[in-house]
């Protein structure tokens, strides 16, 4: 089982806008001879939004979730790792250089999105969860 159908049209969406996130972060923000595309505050808003309707069937946690489940849930950790990896590198180019605010919110919004979303993926199935100390 994987992701509901619902989340395909999101998820191309996001990929568009990924394309967005990286002309915002290869241009200058200091550069303001020509309007450049740049991440916007209403898209970190409307992945809140679908972090809310993704979210609002989920069980609560009450463990930290193991990456894994079904095939889509695994291939969603996975792009929510490399999301978070995405956004370390941002924020350390953050450190020297300017960049747009809106865009180190929606990588991070987006991670958040990602798990949500293989969280669903594994709804109504085993979700892995963390049982501590259940190795030794």
């Amino acid at each position: 089982r994987g992701a509901p159908a619902e989340f395909g049209p999101w998820l191309e969406r996001i990929q568009n806008e990924l394309f967005d996130l990286g002309a915002d972060l290869v241009l200058p923000l200091t550069d303001a001879k020509r309007e450049r595309l740049r991440v916007t505050p209403a898209q970190v808003e409307r992945l809140e939004e679908l972090c809310d309707r993704a979210n609002a069937d989920l069980t609560p946690l009450r463990s930290f979730v193991l990456p894994g489940g079904t095939e889509a849930a695994a291939l969603l950790h996975l792009a929510r790792t490399v999301c978070r990896r995405a956004e370390r590198l941002a924020v350390a180019l953050a450190s020297t250089e300017p960049v747009n605010p809106s865009a180190l919110a929606y990588l991070n919004r987006l991670s958040d999105l990602l798990f949500i979303l293989a969280r669903a993926a594994n709804a109504g199935g085993r979700e892995p969860l963390w049982r501590p100390g259940s190795s030794r």
